[in-house]
């Protein structure tokens, strides 16, 4: 949760770089609280069949947004590269593959353009 909360501090940093656990966790976070939301949108008749979503849902959604494209960014800072190769998951299959294979990969553990290791200094 500690993960989690950190994301959302740094809600809009787009510099530095955040480690795999980060990431991850602060997804992890994300897909449980939405499906709680989900199951309290259904159950409180918020939820739309004609558009796929309910109020409580979308709130959340658009809440957490631009947090989780800084932490995106700060991952891909971390491998080295740029923040601008998120557009890669605009091609249909081929970029979000390409995107889960870079925010699985472990980060350089030497200081790169956006700053030191994150996990220096730890075992």
């Amino acid at each position: 949760m500690d993960w989690y909360l950190k994301c959302l501090k740094q809600f809009a940093n787009f510099s530095g770089r955040a480690r795999r656990k980060e990431y991850w966790m602060f997804v992890l976070f994300n897909l449980i609280f939405y499906i709680v939301l989900v199951f309290l949108d259904v159950a409180l008749g918020w939820w739309s069949q004609e558009i796929g979503a309910g109020v409580l849902g979308t709130i959340y959604g658009l809440a957490v947004f631009i947090p989780g494209l800084a932490v995106s960014v700060r991952r891909l800072h971390d491998i080295g590269k740029s923040g601008w190769n998120l557009f890669w998951s605009l091609i249909p299959i081929v970029g979000p593959v390409l995107l889960l294979i870079w925010f699985c990969k472990e980060g350089e553990h030497m200081n790169n353009n956006w700053g030191p290791d994150p996990k220096a200094g730890e075992d």
